[in-house]
């Protein structure tokens, strides 16, 4: 038995039952809500490790909710995976923006959605005990903080990784592919765009204030982290 907890939040009773289901035979701890505000608490007072979003919810819609969760420095780190019939891409590129790691449209497979579980959770269980210093900026493996000449830069699970798997190859040009085997995991399907959209959330995070920018694209070719004081993009 695995003692990661997910919480859900949707309003149709069959779905709820049908992920309840398939997440409980994995082994996970379910928490669920029926409405966006009862979600928004149920996360503050849980904690959970990942929460399965719909985004047309009774009280407060999912994209509301996803605003609290990240402006809340308890929740903001929670990976969030929305599950919605909203299905267009301007819909994905727009929740994907607002902070969430993942999107998943309905009506969907139980097997992908806990593949994309799973994948989610992994990324978010690195630990290591050591800092990484590069340029002016200090990532702290141990807490997942991240620091930029000593003012703390807030990110998101999935930028902290992209973060720290550029930092680990600095110099080096990565593919978007290669990005998604290495960051998202190569047993899911991600659409190649979703790399550019935390790369943009990355890039503005480290780069408030006018400090210099770290993070080179390489038309074509992909992305890479450098001193910008040793390299001219």
């Amino acid at each position: 038995m695995n003692e990661n907890k997910i919480l859900i939040v949707e309003d149709d009773k069959d779905i709820i039952s049908l992920i309840d289901f398939h997440l409980k035979s994995e082994g996970y701890k379910v928490l669920t809500a029926s409405n966006g505000e009862d979600g928004w608490l149920l996360a503050k007072e849980e904690k959970p490790d990942l929460i399965l979003l719909d985004w047309m919810l009774p009280i407060l819609s999912g994209i509301d909710v996803l605003n609290r969760l990240k402006k809340n420095k308890n929740t903001q780190s929670i990976p969030v995976i929305f599950v919605s019939a909203k299905g267009e891409e301007s819909d994905k590129i727009q929740g994907l923006n607002k902070g969430a790691d993942d999107y998943i449209v309905k009506p969907f497979s139980p097997k992908e959605l806990i593949a994309r579980v799973k994948a989610n959770l992994r990324r978010g269980k690195l630990l290591p005990d050591e800092k990484i210093i590069f340029s002016d900026i200090e990532i702290d493996l141990v807490s997942k903080r991240v620091k930029r000449r000593n003012s703390i830069i807030h990110l998101g699970p999935t930028e902290f990784k992209l973060l720290l798997y550029l930092s680990k190859n600095q110099g080096r040009v990565f593919s978007r592919d290669q990005l998604l085997d290495s960051v998202w995991g190569n047993d899911i399907y991600v659409e190649q765009r979703t790399v550019d959209v935390h790369i943009r959330r990355l890039r503005k995070a480290l780069n408030k204030g006018d400090l210099p920018n770290v993070i080179r694209t390489v038309r074509s070719e992909g992305y890479s982290i450098e001193d910008p004081e040793k390299a001219s993009f």
